[in-house]
């Protein structure tokens, strides 16, 4: 299934789309992305934020719960169920088309690299379970939800690790491809 998958992702991250995820990755940071960081932080009063955070323990999650007041706790949640839908799948759009596209250039077919776009959506998964955790608490506060307190930290730290795994399989590829083009060119030179 995994396979079949990774192989569907491959036929349809054709350049064109590729390009089309780029754009929108792009214009998302440059215009949606700035105005709910500032409005994250402006509803959290300084204290931070889960999600934003590589490391943070159940006590950690429970003090920013604390800290954004009823308020603040309703604003972090609102953004989980809107903003922190769409940014994952938008980044995972793109990362998984433009690691398809690469590794299309730089491996040959039959390479378990092809497989790497397989990353992007766990990290968009890791994304949901970790805004669906840390919601839950902050919707429970200050009432303690056990199990999901514990988990979203974990949830956090995967998720980190999935997206910044992504970013670096993405620049492998294009340093891969790099290496193909430039021996390809070296060769047809010296012949």
């Amino acid at each position: 299934m995994l396979l079949r998958l990774s192989s569907w992702i491959d036929r349809v991250s054709t350049g064109r789309v590729t390009l089309a995820a780029l754009a929108l990755f792009l214009l998302f940071m440059i215009l949606v992305l700035p105005r709910q960081a500032a409005s994250a932080r402006a509803a959290a009063g300084g204290a931070g934020s889960p999600d934003t955070s590589l490391l943070y323990t159940t006590q950690d999650l429970y003090r920013f719960a604390e800290s954004y007041g009823q308020t603040g706790r309703q604003a972090y949640v609102q953004a989980r169920i809107t903003f922190d839908v769409v940014f994952p799948l938008v980044y995972g759009f793109f990362l998984v088309t433009a690691i398809s596209w690469f590794y299309a250039r730089s491996f040959r077919a039959e390479s378990r690299w092809q497989r790497a776009n397989l990353v992007p959506p766990l990290a968009v998964l890791f994304d949901f379970l970790e805004n669906l955790a840390t919601s839950l608490v902050m919707l429970r506060y200050p009432q303690t939800t056990p199990v999901v307190d514990s988990l979203a930290p974990a949830f956090t730290l995967v998720k980190w690790l999935l997206v910044s795994g992504s970013f670096a399989l993405l620049l492998l590829g294009v340093l891969a491809g790099a290496a193909r083009l430039f021996g390809a060119r070296a060769k047809s030179v010296r012949r």
